[in-house]
């Protein structure tokens, strides 16, 4: 059962035949549209806690301690990602998705207005784990909403377009920096600024979202789109319990467990760099904060042609595996994070295109991993299983980034902290390369 709160949306007769078509291509837009707005609006009010480390660290706190409070925000995002997750498979993708972005962005205002908020490491880390369990509210109901109104083969690249929304959202989080600091004069601006645009646009994402089109009185998106699976059967439009959704389709499914471990590694890169470019880019490379803005900025917005070329490789050139661009795209990891860490100070262009390459790289093996989740069950388990990879991803990996990678630089320097990342995307190589043959011999099926 789900909470009376959220429970899916009934069903409602089916429209009139000369209506399905139209009405069909007009609510596909109108939630694809509610899902990416609301999806960005989480970014906006994740990693502003990454942008507010530099001036921490000049008020005395250490980055290893800082790295623990940040850990709060992964810590509850893969547990929450992954037990919300099977609360969203039961609930209505229209209320669930704006509430956990309403109670973000109430999270982020709180640490912005309160002076108390950021007196202590110890509070720091409350506030940043009740945002990340808020923040696990965000990735479910999309994947639901994914799965009901488009089907499986033009998933790959919908799944694409829509996974660019947190570069969107997360890219703007240096420039709202920027922009709130010249507005309210105070770094704390970062946090509260932020969280009042995530409201209003909470508002808008559920003014768009539809949870399915049987809600909407329209058929399934097989008999819509007449792609039928070969397996599919009419009671696959049922809700599952939770405990036929943890056992029969996620816990028992090796292919499930191989890209979970891929996803540590992927997740240690993408963290690995994110939070700590701020921090590694005034220190190491001496970086302005205007600087490092801009080139957090340019991280993030690098990475929505790299997602979508990813996904069309994965669609077109490898016929529907994922395996192939995710590693060709971690190799290329590799050598842009040697280059960003070995470039001398002083070459700020260099390092740069260093940033951005990663960006433009990392945000592609992220979203192909999603996309192998939801096509490995079925779809009303889709958040439950984007949840377990998910929770072995910020668990695992982006965890690692914030706590140890931070005690690293403070014992080993920037040195220390880039073998690690150059380590982890040669595992996240190795790892992903189990499921070569489990792909194939599913294609050729």
């Amino acid at each position: 059962m789900s909470f009376s709160l959220f429970a899916p949306a009934k069903h409602k007769p089916l429209l009139p035949e000369k209506e399905i078509d139209q009405t069909y291509k007009k609510l596909r837009l109108q939630v694809f549209a509610g899902i990416f707005l609301g999806y960005a609006g989480y970014y906006l009010v994740r990693k502003n806690f990454s942008m507010a480390m530099p001036e921490l660290i000049e008020q005395g706190f250490s980055k290893g301690d800082l790295g623990f409070a940040l850990s709060g925000v992964s810590i509850a995002y893969g547990l929450s990602k992954f037990l919300m997750g099977n609360i969203s498979d039961r609930s209505n993708a229209r209320l669930f998705l704006p509430a956990g972005l309403a109670l973000s962005a109430l999270c982020m205002i709180i640490m912005g207005v309160f002076p108390f908020a950021t007196s202590s490491i110890a509070i720091m880390f409350v506030l940043l784990f009740i945002n990340g369990w808020f923040q696990g509210m965000g990735w479910p109901p999309c994947g639901r909403v994914v799965v009901h109104w488009f089907s499986q083969k033009e998933r790959g690249l919908k799944m694409s377009v829509w996974n660019i929304a947190h570069n969107v959202g997360g890219g703007l989080v240096g420039p709202m920096a920027i922009l709130g600091l010249m507005i309210f004069g105070a770094w704390q601006s970062n946090f509260y600024f932020p969280g009042i645009v995530a409201l209003v646009i909470a508002v808008i994402a559920y003014a768009l979202v539809r949870d399915t089109p049987q809600s909407c009185g329209l058929p399934p998106i097989e008999v819509y789109k007449n792609e039928k699976p070969a397996d599919y059967q009419p009671s696959q439009e049922q809700e599952l319990s939770a405990k036929r959704i943890f056992i029969d389709h996620v816990f028992f499914n090796r292919a499930l467990w191989y890209i979970a471990f891929a996803n540590i590694f992927v997740y240690l890169v993408r963290y690995g760099v994110l939070d700590w470019a701020p921090t590694y880019l005034k220190e190491a490379k001496g970086f302005s904060l205007s600087e490092s803005g801009w080139a957090y900025f340019a991280y993030e917005y690098a990475g929505i042609p790299g997602t979508i070329i990813c996904g069309w490789l994965s669609d077109k050139v490898f016929k529907g595996r994922r395996a192939p661009a995710t590693i060709i795209y971690m190799v290329l990891v590799f050598i842009a994070v040697l280059v960003y860490w070995k470039n001398p100070p002083g070459h700020i262009l260099i390092d740069n295109i260093a940033l951005i390459t990663i960006g433009f790289l990392i945000y592609g093996p992220v979203m192909l991993i999603g996309v192998q989740a939801l096509d490995l069950v079925p779809k009303k388990a889709a958040g439950t299983a984007a949840g377990f990879t998910g929770l072995f991803g910020y668990l695992g990996g982006a965890v690692f980034a914030n706590i140890a990678i931070g005690h690293v630089v403070d014992k080993w320097g920037w040195d220390g902290g880039f073998i690690v990342l150059s380590s982890a995307c040669l595992l996240a190589i190795v790892f992903t390369a189990f499921t070569w043959k489990r792909e194939l011999s599913s294609i050729k099926q």
